[in-house]
């Protein structure tokens, strides 16, 4: 039996309904997109998913199902299991003795078939349904909503004597034991379950505990934005808190100062680490709880979604034995998962790898991680200082916020160690003059520092509902966007919640330091001098550059690229 992607061509090649050039750009595209073609041929509008499956269906004598309306026996659900269904992108929807019929996108996949009769015994029987379809499927019937969080709420409801109570005190005059027994209530632990969960399930990269004078707000960091979830009574607010405080193993008592913690929780055999920090505010602690996927780390470089020339410089780099690579950014814009993930590709027994950080985001196993702690003055230059004399061979240090860390960190490169940091600066470059404005010796940078990266995530465009859009010719000349291009937006979909965005990829500004610009370095040239001969002479590709790359390959809205790189 042919793949479907062959079956796919013959069909529309026979039925005139593309031409050769259409089907051979669609072909062309699969290729670099490393997509299946049926996607290319949705996303590109030359044929809607709807005609394409009638097509199928009508040639190869398999009936199509519309899941939307359809009822599932649970019994027959859980005869596959949820990473199997989701892997072959199935879903079982009936059994008539040791027939098992199952909903799938490609009914011609041997393998899935195989592996299906073989899990559970039954013979195998397929009809077509479209993929969005069988995924939403998945996501409501592996995963039945079994209580809400209004429900929960109602169980958490205390009685009206009780309501009294707690309203008539003041926050200082709380009674502890209550608020801690009240946590302990099964109500209470199963609301705090369920919000991880579903923060989980909606990839959300942080949760907001924000207390406010009506109640609890509760909101989910999702591709970069934060979107209002629910509020929770202010009556629940303390013991939704401290439930949360003594899975982080935080202080209950203290209420006064921040505090740090952390937790892990299993959701779907995968572990996922939680980092906390609580606040002190007018109406009692805000915490954030930051959600570490320890299997993001594990693919490398070459899948973070970086462009093919900042990538190959970057991998010159830190194949170098010694140096300083630098990796700039605001909060949040991904640098420190791109520094993990070299650590995780460089990270072999034949090396000896440390780090300084405050606070340690990710545990990796192989590599020696040091906490910060200022309390007993454990900071980031008493830690670098120790680890030296522990003979490392790549040291990655949090944050450089001092000039001791720096002086520190630049001769440690400087005497065979390859050294991993990042600042905080606007762009590549400016990080040469901040280095040498915390009083390094500009011949100590120029020497040391071997490659400057300007990172920052653009929100990804949805690819299942994404439709081309006009953009003023205008407004590209403006802003110097002088290649042709189709510019595109999401419309919105069930996948993507509505928003038109899926996920965020990276953007990079690669700044190799060359020996004409160790000579400027030494000639105390300012940034914008260093950054305009690296443009000129090495055809260096700015964040602005990377970031219009994202649009011509229909990755990023317009607005999107000119939001992120604002500065340029």
């Amino acid at each position: 039996m042919q793949a479907l992607k062959e079956e796919l061509i013959q069909i529309l090649i026979k039925s005139k309904r593309l031409t050769l050039e259409q089907l051979e750009e669609a072909l062309n595209l699969q290729k670099q997109k490393d997509v299946p073609l049926r996607t290319i041929l949705i996303e590109k509008n030359l044929i809607s998913e709807e005609e394409l499956l009638f097509l199928l269906s009508k040639q190869l004598y398999i009936p199509t199902l519309h899941l939307a309306k359809y009822k599932f026996d649970p019994v027959v659900v859980n005869l596959v299991a949820e990473h199997t269904a989701r892997q072959y992108g199935i879903i079982p929807i009936s059994r008539m003795g040791d027939t098992l019929t199952v909903a799938m996108s490609d009914p011609l996949n041997i393998f899935a078939l195989d592996d299906l009769k073989t899990l559970t015994g039954c013979n195998i029987d397929s009809v077509f349904s479209a993929e969005e379809e069988i995924l939403k499927a998945i996501d409501t019937y592996y995963h039945p909503p079994l209580q809400t969080i209004e429900g929960v709420l109602s169980e958490a409801a205390p009685s009206a004597s009780g309501t009294e109570q707690v309203e008539v005190l003041k926050q200082e005059a709380i009674e502890l034991s209550e608020t801690i027994k009240e946590s302990q209530a099964p109500p209470i632990v199963k609301l705090v379950d369920l919000m991880l969960a579903q923060a989980l399930k909606k990839r959300a990269s942080d949760i907001h505990l924000e207390p406010a004078q009506d109640g609890l707000r509760v909101r989910y960091r999702i591709d970069g934005s934060l979107h209002d979830i629910f509020k929770l009574p202010r009556i629940n607010q303390n013991a939704v808190l401290a439930r949360v405080k003594i899975i982080s193993d935080l202080d209950i008592t203290e209420s006064r100062k921040p505090q740090d913690g952390r937790f892990r929780v299993r959701l779907e055999g995968k572990e996922i680490d939680f980092r906390v920090s609580a606040l002190p505010t007018t109406f009692g602690q805000k915490f954030v709880l930051r959600a570490l996927d320890k299997s993001n780390l594990s693919i490398g470089l070459d899948k973070l979604g970086f462009s093919e020339e900042p990538l190959r410089l970057f991998k010159e780099a830190i194949e170098k034995p010694f140096g300083m690579i630098l990796v700039t950014g605001p909060t949040g814009s991904g640098k420190s998962t791109t520094l993990y993930s070299i650590l995780n590709q460089l990270n072999t027994v034949q090396r000896n790898i440390i780090t300084v950080e405050d606070p340690v985001e990710y545990e990796i196993d192989g590599i020696t991680q040091i906490q910060v702690k200022p309390e007993i003055s454990l900071d980031f230059a008493l830690g670098l200082r120790a680890l030296l004399r522990q003979n490392p061979d790549i040291i990655m240090i949090g944050e450089i916020r001092d000039s001791e860390t720096a002086d520190i960190a630049v001769k440690a490169s400087l005497t065979g160690q390859l050294v991993l940091s990042t600042l905080h600066t606007n762009d590549a470059a400016s990080s040469i003059t901040r280095l040498i404005d915390m009083g390094v010796e500009p011949f100590l940078v120029a020497s040391s520092v071997i490659m400057v990266c300007a990172q920052r995530l653009c929100r990804r465009i949805c690819m299942r509902c994404k439709e081309p859009v006009e953009v003023p010719k205008g407004l590209l000349k403006n802003l110097g966007f002088k290649d042709e291009a189709t510019f595109y937006e999401g419309r919105g979909c069930s996948y993507c919640a509505g928003t038109g965005i899926y996920g965020r990829i990276a953007i990079l500004e690669a700044f190799p330091i060359t020996d004409a610009i160790r000579e400027m370095i030494i000639q105390n040239k300012s940034s914008d001098e260093v950054k305009d001969y690296a443009v000129k002479n090495y055809n260096m590709r700015t964040l602005r550059d990377d970031a219009f790359l994202k649009v011509k390959e229909g990755l990023v809205t317009l607005e999107e690229a000119i939001r992120v790189t604002s500065e340029e």
